[in-house]
Order: structure tokens, then sequence, then C-alpha cells
């Protein structure tokens, strides 16, 4: 049962991802992208990393797509149908993108895989909520910081000029 959900999951991330790189629309495409981050964060709470998850919602979903949405919402003419979407590297990329794919498959397939108990000490989010506000302090406002000068680079980019 438990290989079941972890290949729903995959195949979940893997559809949206496809979909995410091949839909002709950008912002139905930033939807698919949406939907990858939440698949990975439901991959990160099915292992138990609930950490990992909430933080994976948190910043991918919630403030970096929401930045890509106001982009693409502010940024006129990009949604236009008459934009050509497809270009002349399409058959070269296509090529290095199934070459570099097969050659990820062999190392995966070669691989020996070792089943090993972890040594990583277990922490609970109190733990990583108090060092985070404590002795990581400046990292995670420069974070903050760096998230709010993107925010205001999207509005820029799409502020439309007179």
């Amino acid at each position: 049962m438990n290989a079941v959900v972890f290949y729903m999951i995959a195949l979940f991330i893997a559809v949206s991802a496809v979909l995410s790189v091949t839909v002709r629309d950008i912002f139905h495409g930033a939807v698919a992208l949406t939907m990858t981050l939440l698949g990975i964060a439901f991959l990160y709470f099915y292992l138990d990393a609930g950490f990992l998850g909430v933080i994976q919602i948190l910043v991918y979903v919630g403030g970096i797509m929401a930045l890509f949405v106001f982009a693409i919402m502010l940024t006129s003419k990009m949604g236009d149908h008459k934009i050509p979407q497809v270009n002349a590297q399409f058959w070269p990329g296509l090529l290095i993108a199934a070459v570099l794919c097969a050659v990820l498959l062999k190392i995966v397939v070669d691989s020996s895989w070792m089943h090993a108990q972890a040594s990583a000490v277990i922490t609970d989010l109190q733990t990583i909520g108090r060092s985070l506000v404590t002795g990581y302090v400046l990292p995670f406002e420069f974070i903050s910081l760096l998230l709010l000068a993107a925010l205001v680079g999207a509005i820029v980019i799409g502020k439309v000029r007179r």
C-alpha cells in the first residue's frame, strides 16, 4: 500500500511537471508548476518530513508562485495568443533533453542503493523555530528582504509605461 501511494504522488508530480512546460498558455503553465510544487510538498509529508512540506508550501507555493502569477498578470501582452510559442530550438532541445534523461536513467539503474539507517538527529518544529529566531535570525531576515525585492521587481517589470 505504501508503494502505491508513493507512485501515485510521483505520477502526479511527473504529469503536472510535463504539463507545466508543454501547455501553450503561460498562466496555465504557472498553475501546473504550482501543482508540481504541491505534489513535492505531499511527498515530503508522506516521507514524514513535515517541516520541509510546510516550508515547501509557504515559500514556493505561497511566495514564489504568487510572484510568478503577479508577474504574468502585470506584464502587458504576456498572455496574448498571437505571440508564437514555438521556436527554432525545439528539436535540439528535445535531443539534449532525451540524451540527458538517458544518462540520468543509466546512472540511477547502475547505482547500488544502500538502505542504511539515517543517523541524523531528529528535531521537532519547536526547536527549529526557536533556532530560526535566535541563531539564524540574520539569514532568515535576509531571505525575507530578498523575497520583498523580488515582489517589487515583479511590480516594476509589469508596470505599464505610457
